[in-house]
Order: C-alpha cells, then sequence, then structure tokens
C-alpha cells in the first residue's frame, strides 16, 4: 500500500456517505426472494419455468470454486509456513467433524422419538414403488467407507479440477502447499506470487458474479414454490415441524459452542453474514455462498490456511443439518411403516448413518441414498420406503443449508482459536463493518472503502492491515513481472 499524501489523510477524516438502501446486496437480494416466493405461489407456471437463472448462477460460482479453494490453500500454507501445523490443522478439523455429526445424528433421534413424526400414518408396503426413488437417485449405490475414502485420491490432478471435486483439489492443494513449505518460501517466490496475482483476479471475477446474486436467488426460489407449491407443507407438518424446531435448538447449542470456545457472539456473525445466507437460502445451496463465507471468515480473524483447509473439508464432513434431517426422517419412516426401534436398533442406524452421511455434499440424492443404505441394513421396512420422503425432501433445503452452514462456520472459528490462528480483536473490528486486510476488500468489491480505513489508520500511528488474515502485509510479496527492469533509480517502494 503507498504512503498517503497530506491531501489524503485529510480527505480521509471526512465522514464516508452512507450508501443507499438499494445498493446493498442484503436488500437486493431479500426483494429477489421475496418476489420469487409470490411469482412461484401465484403463477407456479412461471415460476417452474425460471430454474434457469438460479442454476446459472450457481454454475457461475462452480466454475471458480476449484482454483479459488487451491490458491487459497497453497498461499495459507505457504504463509503459515510449518508443515506440521496443517497437519495439525486437519487433525483437530476431522475430530471436531466428527464429534458434530456425531451429536447431530443422536440429537435428531431424541427428536424423532419424542416428537413421533410418524405415528399413526400405517403405511402399506404393498403401495410403494422402487420407480419414483431410483428417478431421484438414479438407481446408484451408497458408498462403503473404503471407496470413499480412495475417491478422495485424484486420478488426475487436472481431472480434479475440471469435475470440481472439492476433496480432491484441496488433497491436491495441500500436498502443493506443503512442497513449497518444504523448498522454502524464498526460493518459491515467483510461484507465490504469481499465485497471489492470479487469486486477486479470481477475487475480481467473484466481485462481479454477486451483482447478479439477486437475479439468481429469484429464479431459484421462483422454481421452487412453482414446483413444490406451498400446500406441501400441510402433509409433511408434523415431520417439517420436528425437523425446523431440532435446527433451531441445534443453533441455540451452535450460539454456545461458538462463545465458550472462541468468544464468538454469533448473533453479530449472523448479522455480519446476513448477505450469504440469505443469499444460500434464496439459492438452496451452500456451494453459492462458500467463496463469500471464506472470505468474511478471514476478515473476522480467521487465518486463510486454517479457513480454507477447513471450510471446504467441513462441506462434505461436517453437515450438521442433513444429520439431524437424517435420523429423524428414519424414525418417521419406521414409525410410518408401524415400527418403533428399540435402542439396539437406533444405535445400529446411526452408525450406518454416520458412515453414510459423509460425502454427501453435491451428490444428487445423497440423503435418499444414505437413508436407503440404512434401511436395508436394518431391514426393518422396505427400501422403497424413502420414497415417501420425496415430497417433503426438497422443503428441508432451508433447515439444512443454513444448520450445515453455520456449523461450518463455527467449526472454523472453534479449530482456529484451538490452533493458535484467530485474532479475536480483528474479529470485533470486522462486526463492527471494517475490511481487515486487503484480499477481503478485494473479493468484497469494497476497495475504495478499505483504503479509506487504511488512511485513517496510518494516520492514527497504526500497522497498515495485512494482504491476508495470517499472511504478509500487501508490500511482502511482490507482484508478479514476464522481466524485472534493470533501469536505474527504479521505484521499489511497496504497492
Amino acid at each position: 500500500m503507498k504512503i498517503p499524501n497530506p491531501e489524503a489523510l485529510k480527505a480521509s477524516s471526512v465522514p464516508a456517505k452512507r450508501k443507499p438502501l438499494y445498493k446493498s446486496l442484503f436488500f437486493q437480494i431479500l426483494i429477489a426472494v421475496v418476489a420469487g416466493v409470490l411469482i412461484g405461489h401465484f403463477w407456479p407456471d412461471l415460476g417452474s419455468q425460471l430454474r434457469p437463472l438460479g442454476d446459472g448462477f450457481i454454475k457461475l460460482i462452480k466454475m471458480i470454486i476449484a482454483p479459488l479453494i487451491f490458491l487459497v490453500i497453497v498461499t495459507g500454507i505457504s504463509a503459515v509456513g510449518d508443515v506440521k501445523a496443517v497437519g495439525r490443522v486437519g487433525v483437530k478439523a476431522l475430530v471436531y467433524f466428527t464429534a458434530a455429526t456425531l451429536f447431530a445424528l443422536l440429537f435428531g433421534l431424541v427428536v424423532g422419538n419424542v416428537v413421533q413424526p410418524g405415528a399413526g400414518l400405517n403405511i402399506d408396503p404393498a403401495t410403494l414403488s422402487q420407480a419414483d426413488l431410483d428417478a431421484k437417485t438414479g438407481s446408484a449405490a451408497p458408498k462403503d467407507a473404503a471407496s470413499f475414502i480412495l475417491d478422495v485420491i485424484p486420478a488426475s490432478v487436472i481431472g480434479a479440477f475440471a469435475s470440481n471435486s472439492l476433496l480432491q483439489v484441496l488433497f491436491f492443494s495441500v500436498f502443493f502447499g506443503a512442497a513449497i513449505v518444504v523448498i522454502g518460501r524464498e526460493r518459491c517466490m515467483p510461484v507465490i506470487s504469481l499465485m497471489e496475482t492470479v487469486l486477486e483476479l479470481i477475487f475480481k471475477i467473484m466481485s462481479w458474479i454477486m451483482k447478479v446474486a439477486p437475479i439468481g436467488a429469484f429464479g431459484a426460489m421462483a422454481f421452487i414454490i412453482g414446483q413444490y407449491g406451498l400446500s406441501t407443507l400441510s402433509t409433511y407438518a408434523v415431520l417439517i415441524a420436528a425437523c425446523y424446531g431440532a435446527a433451531v435448538v441445534f443453533i441455540g447449542l451452535l450460539f454456545a459452542v461458538a462463545w465458550m470456545t472462541a468468544r464468538v457472539p454469533l448473533w453479530q456473525f449472523l448479522k455480519y453474514t446476513r448477505e450469504e445466507f440469505l443469499l444460500a437460502l434464496g439459492t438452496a445451496s451452500t456451494e453459492a455462498v462458500m467463496p463469500r463465507i471464506m472470505t468474511k471468515l478471514t476478515n473476522a480473524g480467521c487465518s486463510r490456511a486454517t479457513t480454507g483447509l477447513v471450510v471446504p473439508t467441513g462441506y462434505s464432513f461436517n453437515l450438521d443439518g442433513a444429520a439431524i434431517y437424517l435420523s429423524i426422517s428414519l424414525l418417521f419412516l419406521a414409525q410410518a411403516f408401524g415400527h418403533n426401534l428399540d435402542l439396539g436398533q437406533q444405535l445400529a442406524a446411526l452408525g450406518v448413518l454416520l458412515l453414510t452421511s459423509k460425502g454427501m455434499a453435491g451428490v444428487p440424492g445423497s440423503s435418499f441414498l444414505a437413508l436407503s443404505a440404512t434401511a436395508a441394513a436394518l431391514g426393518i421396512f422396505p427400501v422403497a420406503g424413502v420414497a415417501l420422503l420425496l415430497g417433503a425432501d426438497r422443503l428441508m433445503d432451508s433447515m439444512r443449508v443454513v444448520v450445515n452452514l453455520l456449523g461450518n462456520c463455527v467449526a472454523t472459528f472453534v479449530v482456529s482459536k484451538w490452533e493458535g490462528q484467530f485474532d479475536r480483536s480483528v474479529m470485533v473490528r470486522a462486526f463492527k463493518g471494517e475490511i481487515t486486510n486487503h484480499d477481503s476488500a478485494v473479493m468484497l468489491g469494497k476497495e475504495e472503502d478499505f483504503q479509506d480505513q487504511e488512511l485513517q489508520r496510518i494516520s492514527e500511528g497504526q500497522e497498515p492491515s495485512p494482504k491476508f488474515r495470517g499472511g504478509p502485509n500487501p508490500g511482502d510479496i511482490p507482484r508478479f513481472q514476464m522481466s524485472k527492469s534493470t533501469r536505474a533509480g527504479t521505484d521499489n517502494s511497496p504497492d
């Protein structure tokens, strides 16, 4: 960052004008979601035809997710400079994910036993058809543990990026970043500076894509309501109420975990990330906000390396909302067929669900595959009975999206604090609306605001903000150049 001149310092003391409400991304997405609900309800045929708007936006996001994760993880690991620290982060994240998923499954079983959502339905197995379930899952068989682990290893690095396989991209990224640490940061500086420049380009592209987020949220919400309708709510009222009620209680527990472990006021965090959560609700996809939520977490004091490792991994290993839904739905189906599972059967189901729930993100009909595998293992009700959930499954997306996303955010704070890579003072600044590092300013499209903040900080004698959280100052990483100038008197001052 360049040293400001006196005129700039004087100008920085003038309060910035507050932006009009209509320019707020949160306001735009909120209006788009409401409009989508109205279109889908009153003109369902039109709403059903608007799906390409939502799908197009999600495809734009997926276009940059793989290179974003690779660049974030590699540059983050190179800044940490300690391969053992990266390994500790991975192990701690997996320990936390396993504990959180197990608790979510147990909690869902408790709710299912108390509420009894399927009691009294008395479904006749003879009326079931396997065809509807096969159409949803593509007749795919659920993966066993060995297959899932082997699939994390990419057969081809290029193939991992081409197929957008996040775990495979993450796997290769960790190796690449670790190699930079072992070889030496100084020797690899040309590669690092190139990556930083490319990452800044990715951030800029992301800021452009977010300008059409309201259109994507509008199309996705109009399709959901137009296709499934609000009347479906009454058909599965008890099951939906049980799942959403359990989600509210679980979110309350996440509030307690975030505060007790890292002293993060989760209500303020939700206010800070309201745009991302509303967009995730509108599109029914956590992938749609992955780049932005990672940026918000690093801006709030979590290091880039920890965030880059925890968030993508959590998308496959820490699906708390999906775990709650699976365990409640399992008991719903058993009760619908007139079976009351004893403790031993429920514990057996818990073990199966714990394995089959992994790697669900991005897999079509993944919840049905997990439930089908559990039904087959228990042998109490027919596998085709899982098709009973086809009408309610889409209505659960909002619950799953919010709990999954919030659970991964809390996991990032917990692991960052656990590893000593969390700065709470930076979090306080971020929650007040400040941009705390240069890369976050580029991603969030607030470069001018960031420059004004930095001018004010420097005028007050404070240190400039780093290029990214847990990383160097902007001037410590040279810009990538095709060739160096040999002219005498070249200005080597940092950008």
